[in-house]
């Protein structure tokens, strides 16, 4: 989302009238490639752009060939196939092996459907939306564009019912499988060939205690492009000056937690006031709460007091509680001064929200990313 950020930052900022603009997507990844599918590149006739596709290797011909359709004004999609000898020099460079389809468009101003209007919509969602590209060259959908929120269709871009239908009930599948991928569908006897993908907002992080250990925290996750509340009951700790970067600071009382504190299912929770009365009261407010992710600082032997309290108090845990409770928090990586815990914290976080659950990749057996085979590319049933 903070790349996407960028580029619709990036497109606000052009002037048409001198200028002309594409955008760049990632559409299917087969074998292996440096960015999945879904990443993505704005791209000016003067040569400047913002966000990538690869690490470095298919900018080139990328630029080349977004002038053209810039210049022609019509919508393109390019295979780069680094097994193939002719495209040795993207295999050499790249040393992945893989087959990568990007999608480039045209971006006009005047035009409320291009990519980009689209996007900027998602920026104004605080929810998951799901978006699906119609990326077969030569059908009446190609380049055609819908989003969806949970409950309903903010866009919807093709003609075809029969298409428009099947495309749908995959978007709302995301969801549940949050699985980004190209889908081939099978409509009159023809192959169309989409990208549907899951687009996450930024991760909301809230960090209640602004002790000095909680500053790092905050600079990190400013960087990754979370949102960062910054909350105490202390006055002394939420100086401004202490969280330049944070989005909101925040003085709250701990009984005033749940009235003046937003968390919703996109929210990650970090209890670290090194006050246990404080944290205690704070976790049950919060176990009432959407957040999807509540760490606590300190030892396993504090977060066993606060469960005994909480029985006492006729309060217990259910599964869903201790699958989103980190205690003791963060990655195990031997973490000691505050900006080492820090890593720690805000890798746990994102593992949580990406469903991974941490380790050397090198032990990993599946690939790093999410890519389409051969074998596993969805070939939905003649509709």
């Amino acid at each position: 989302m903070k790349e996407l950020r960028a580029i619709c930052e990036a497109y606000r900022s052009i002037d048409f009238n001198k200028r002309k603009a594409a955008l760049a997507t990632v559409v299917r990844v087969v074998g292996s490639a440096y960015r999945s599918p879904g990443a993505r590149m704005l791209i000016t006739d003067d040569g400047r752009w913002v966000g990538s596709i690869s690490g470095g290797c298919l900018e080139g011909d990328a630029l080349r060939k977004a002038r053209q359709v810039m210049n022609e004004k019509r919508t393109m999609c390019v295979t780069y196939d680094t097994n193939d000898e002719d495209n040795k020099a993207f295999a050499v460079n790249m040393g992945c092996n893989g087959i990568i389809d990007v999608l480039l468009e045209p971006l006009d101003p005047e035009d409320d459907s291009n990519a980009l209007v689209l996007y900027e919509k998602l920026l104004n969602l605080e929810q998951e939306a799901a978006l699906a590209t119609c990326f077969s060259e030569g059908h009446p959908s190609f380049g055609k564009k819908m989003l969806v929120k949970h409950n309903s269709i903010i866009h919807k871009g093709s003609d075809c019912t029969v298409l428009t239908e099947r495309v749908k009930k995959d978007l709302f599948d995301l969801f549940e499988t949050k699985k980004s991928r190209a889908t081939t569908y099978i409509v009159d006897g023809e192959v169309v060939n989409v990208f549907v993908e899951l687009i996450q907002p930024p991760i909301n992080l809230i960090l209640f205690g602004g002790g000095f250990d909680a500053r790092p925290i905050s600079v990190l996750a400013k960087n990754l492009g979370w949102s960062v509340t910054v909350t105490d009951e202390c006055v002394a700790h939420i100086a401004p000056a202490f969280f330049p970067n944070a989005d909101h600071i925040s003085l709250c009382q701990r009984d005033y937690v749940e009235k003046e504190i937003r968390i919703t299912g996109n929210t990650a929770c970090v209890l670290m006031s090194h006050n246990y009365e404080y944290d205690f009261a704070v976790l049950k407010k919060l176990l009432s709460s959407e957040a999807r992710y509540i760490g606590i600082l300190g030892p396993r032997k504090r977060f066993d007091r606060m469960v005994e309290e909480l029985d006492k108090q006729h309060v217990f845990l259910t599964a869903v509680d201790l699958e989103r409770i980190h205690a003791p928090i963060g990655v195990d990586i031997g973490a000691e001064a505050p900006d080492e815990i820090a890593v720690s914290i805000i890798a746990e976080v994102m593992g949580k929200f990406s469903n991974r659950s941490g380790g050397f990749l090198k032990e990993r057996k599946s690939p790093i990313h999410w890519r389409d085979t051969i074998s596993n590319q969805v070939l939905k049933e003649a509709i």
